[in-house]
């Protein structure tokens, strides 16, 4: 039986290339020839080093990854609206993994539109990500946005809200991502270490005050919360007044009530309705009158803003390795952060 390569994690955090046989398709699946995937530098790589930290002799190697694209080389039933040899962008956990061939049930998937190459595409998960954080955002044209944490996620939450009509500001440690950042149309990126953030706020809002708030990253996220609380609109009676959208894995500690004022909080969970729900994601869907931005809705929209020149993920990428240099890739954005961000394997 004909093999694939796929990247694997131990319960030691050692990651691996191993060779296994090819899965045959499920109803509501399609097998997809991979091109290109996307190393998440953060869900993914955060598994990595819990594994590290808090090794698990009894786990054996397990697949990882859940950004790819590809072509399709085989159908399951009940995908017969999708044609052998059509160009895909996958995402999902446990199916869009990095490997030369992956079963990805169908509504996970979404056409690649022309002029958009496989690795842009390899983007659609972690862009429709950021979609759905800037849709429970509900931004306004003209608002201040400070994006807090520009990896992968964070920068493009801020393409998207310049997209959307806003002042866009961001804040990192890492001097790259900052001017990556600023090259893809953030108007301001500081280091909160070396910057003032409330008095950049300030200034960069023209006295208004910052409308919203993202935290884009994972860990200890509260001296960025309260940076972003101090940064936003304050109403006559002294009371602060915006949203917080948490969509890193944050852990933030914070008083409510009066200490933080009348501030929405609202966590944005995945890349939208849908997703881990295994019916809709095999084919059933959402009614769209009820539910308008499903997550395969989201992707749509996300390879049509990249097809159009709307977002720009080409220049978030930093690196390319083949997917036999896998291990290296991951101790790269493991061990130097600060110098990559998106960092793509390619099968072929």
């Amino acid at each position: 039986m004909e093999k694939r390569k796929v990247v694997t994690i131990d319960g030691f955090g050692v990651i691996s290339v191993l060779s296994e046989d090819i899965p045959r398709p499920s109803r509501g699946q399609v097998l997809v020839r991979v091109s290109r995937s996307l190393i998440s530098p953060g869900t993914e790589l955060g598994w990595v080093k819990k594994r590290r930290e808090n090794p698990n002799p009894s786990m054996g190697p397990k697949p990882f990854g859940y950004g790819n694209a590809g072509i399709v080389i085989e159908r399951g039933e009940d995908c017969g609206e999708i044609p052998v040899g059509a160009k895909l962008a996958c995402m999902g956990g446990g199916y869009a993994l990095h490997t030369t061939h992956a079963c990805v049930p169908k509504n996970l998937t979404e056409p690649v539109p022309e002029g958009v190459s496989f690795e842009e595409a390899a983007f659609a998960h972690l862009a429709a990500t950021s979609l759905h954080a800037i849709r429970r955002a509900r931004l306004e044209i003209g608002e201040n946005v400070l994006v807090a944490g520009l990896g992968i996620v964070g920068q493009l939450c801020g393409q998207f809200a310049k997209a959307s009509g806003c002042h866009v500001m961001g804040m990192d440690l890492y001097p790259l991502r900052l001017e990556i950042a600023e090259r893809c149309g953030v108007d301001l990126a500081i280091n909160p270490k070396e910057t003032d953030p409330v008095e950049a706020a300030r200034e960069f809002s023209r006295g208004y005050g910052i409308d919203c708030g993202i935290i884009a990253f994972g860990g200890d996220a509260t001296e960025a919360f309260k940076q972003i609380v101090r940064s936003l609109k304050v109403a006559p009676d002294t009371h602060r007044m915006g949203r917080i959208v948490i969509v890193g894995g944050a852990t933030i500690t914070h008083q409510f009530a009066s200490a933080l004022g009348n501030v929405d909080v609202r966590s944005s969970a995945r890349p939208g309705p849908g997703y881990h729900d295994v019916a809709w994601e095999h084919g059933a869907d959402y009614p769209p009158v009820f539910v308008q931005w499903t997550t395969k809705r989201n992707l749509e929209e996300c390879l049509r803003f990249i097809q159009e020149g709307r977002i720009n993920v080409k220049d978030l990428i930093t690196h390319r390795f083949p997917i036999d240099e896998a291990p290296e890739a991951c101790e790269l954005l493991i061990n130097h952060p600060e110098s990559a961000l998106g960092v793509i394997l390619e099968m072929e």
